[in-house]
């Protein structure tokens, strides 16, 4: 049971139903998640600030790898909504979530993902030093960024028991 009932869309103020529509007019459709954070504009607008920094990381990253850090991060911490979210997107890719083939780049980004979904507080420098090898210091940025905000997103679905959106159920 969800803490707080994602918000009915048809029964939102008109500027919520305005935001969920340019949502879906420039990223993708509304979700249990995107529905509960309407329930507040400005908490809405701040995690959905996962796409702008999402745009940020794909072009050093790639999609493959972009996916692979969020969903390293998403199961850290055990976010059925996100973990399942990307667990989908790496099986309709043609990955296997549970036996992927990394490279040492891959690995790097992958591991320091399971870091900051572990303990936010403090990366070990051995993993960050693998990352830095890869990386310049504004895409090290960028991706730190990316990352607190999926854990963000983790963290609210988590606390607030968002329930997993019914597209997703087969992907569990």
């Amino acid at each position: 049971m969800p803490r707080i009932a994602p918000l009915e869309l048809e029964l939102a103020p008109p500027a919520v139903q305005d935001a969920a529509d340019e949502h879906v007019r420039r990223h993708a459709r509304i979700t249990n998640m995107k529905r509960t954070l309407l329930h507040s504009l400005p908490a809405f607008g701040a995690l959905m600030e996962w796409y702008s920094l999402r745009e940020a990381v794909q072009p050093f990253l790639g999609e493959r790898l972009t996916t692979l850090y969020a969903h390293a991060i998403s199961a850290g911490t055990d976010c059925l909504i996100c973990s399942t979210y990307f667990r989908r997107a790496l099986i309709e890719a043609g990955e296997d979530p549970d036996r992927l083939a990394l490279d040492s780049r891959e690995n790097a980004v992958v591991e320091f993902g399971r870091r900051l979904a572990a303990s936010p507080y403090g990366v070990p420098d051995d993993v960050y030093e693998k990352l830095e090898t890869w990386f310049d210091p504004p895409q090290i940025v960028a991706l730190t960024a990316f990352g607190a905000l999926m854990v963000a997103t983790n963290l609210f679905n988590n606390a607030l028991e968002v329930p997993l959106d019914e597209y997703l159920q087969p992907y569990r």
